[in-house]
């Protein structure tokens, strides 16, 4: 058996359409956008019908979609350019203690700025209350992010009725949307939200490029300067080859969504029947909500094995998984999301994200199922 990769949480191989997108624009096009000539102007083409593409994909229009370099900046664009645009308002912001940390992170920063950022719970299956959003209001509230859906287990949130909210109560919403993308269809204009952000990687584009959607008048200060670049939002050279490859990938995820998630639905299915054959569903808890769920991403423990332990075991077999976030999987701390959940210790330990996508099948699911009773065997005999 060929290694199996069961990580598409963190990064997705690249589709083969996308490369051959990304590889004529770096073999032929090498024109600065911003540049007057002829090759100034065909860099210039590319970008906006990059731009074009993606606005058309996701129901906005292309003057409210902004390129940055990642997920990652989007988020922190959206934050903090929109509490810099609205600082008249007042300090305080709503968020969840399962966002992924560059909201979190970003909230921190925030806290040493003198604002005021309220953490909401969430469920013992990761969802938050509407109700708890709605009680955590205040007068001098100016923004509230909350991720479309989690990263580590997979919740979707109730964005619609949070977004309603926010627009009832004057308050500007973001959503992390980067897991989203590919899984659930989503329509800009049609949904209470005022920016919303995406990273290519996540959905068989290229690493190093993401974008953020602005509605048409939502404020937005740059956190960027040198540039008149994204109209004035975000400075800096454009990234032709991957905006291009991220348009391309925009396209085909959302035309292929119906496939894809019939897919991730298959395997996720195949990897719980096997393993309830094969060890019996006591031997094993899903972590996450069984209704509002992303079905590529499937959350497991396995009591009484430490994940490390079973990751290091699933390498072995060439099977690779992950302990949660890619941007913390390299530490050994349990994540901050399994914690939020409040569950048990033997449940918090032993947590490990199994995330199907392009590439994988029922084969490798039959397969990891059979590596996984093989190792709890060989690990707990040995105990």
């Amino acid at each position: 058996m060929k290694p199996i990769y069961l990580d598409h949480a963190a990064s997705t191989p690249v589709h083969p359409e996308v490369a051959g997108v990304m590889l004529k624009i770096l073999t032929e096009q090498y024109g600065n956008a911003s540049s007057v000539h002829a090759f100034g102007r065909s860099a210039k083409k590319t970008i906006n019908g990059a731009r074009d593409i993606i606005a058309a994909s996701l129901g906005c229009s292309p003057e409210e979609w902004v390129f940055t370099g990642g997920g990652t900046e989007s988020d922190n664009l959206a934050i903090f350019g929109a509490l810099s645009a609205s600082s008249a308002k007042g300090k305080h912001v709503i968020t969840t203690s399962i966002e992924h940390h560059a909201v979190l992170h970003t909230c921190q920063e925030l806290e040493k700025e003198g604002y005021s950022i309220t953490y909401l719970p969430v469920d013992s299956t990761g969802l938050v209350k509407l109700d708890e959003v709605r009680a955590a209001l205040r007068e001098d509230t100016v923004l509230i992010s909350i991720m479309y859906a989690n990263n580590e287990i997979g919740t979707v949130q109730p964005i619609r009725e949070i977004g309603e909210l926010a627009t009832e109560s004057g308050v500007l919403f973001h959503v992390d949307a980067v897991q989203a993308l590919g899984m659930i269809p989503i329509t800009l204009r049609d949904l209470p939200v005022d920016y919303m952000s995406f990273s290519a990687h996540k959905i068989n584009g290229p690493q190093g490029i993401g974008g953020l959607y602005v509605r048409r008048g939502a404020p937005l200060n740059p956190r960027l300067h040198g540039g008149l670049q994204e109209r004035g939002r975000r400075a800096g050279t454009e990234n032709l080859a991957g905006a291009a490859g991220f348009a391309k990938a925009v396209e085909l995820a959302v035309q292929e969504l119906p496939e894809k998630r019939a897919d991730a639905f298959l395997l996720r299915d195949k990897l719980l029947g096997e393993l309830d054959r094969l060890i019996g569903p006591g031997s094993y808890a899903i972590n996450g909500n069984s209704e509002h769920f992303l079905p590529n991403i499937v959350n497991i423990s396995f009591p009484g094995i430490r994940t490390d332990v079973m990751l290091m075991n699933l390498d072995m077999e060439r099977i690779s998984a992950a302990s949660g976030s890619a941007c913390t999987s390299g530490s050994l701390e349990i994540s901050h999301v399994l914690r939020a959940l409040g569950l048990p210790a033997n449940l918090l330990e032993s947590a490990i994200r199994f995330s199907t996508g392009l590439g994988n099948t029922s084969e490798e699911m039959e397969y990891v199922a059979q590596k996984v009773e093989t190792i709890l065997k060989r690990l707990r005999n040995r105990d």
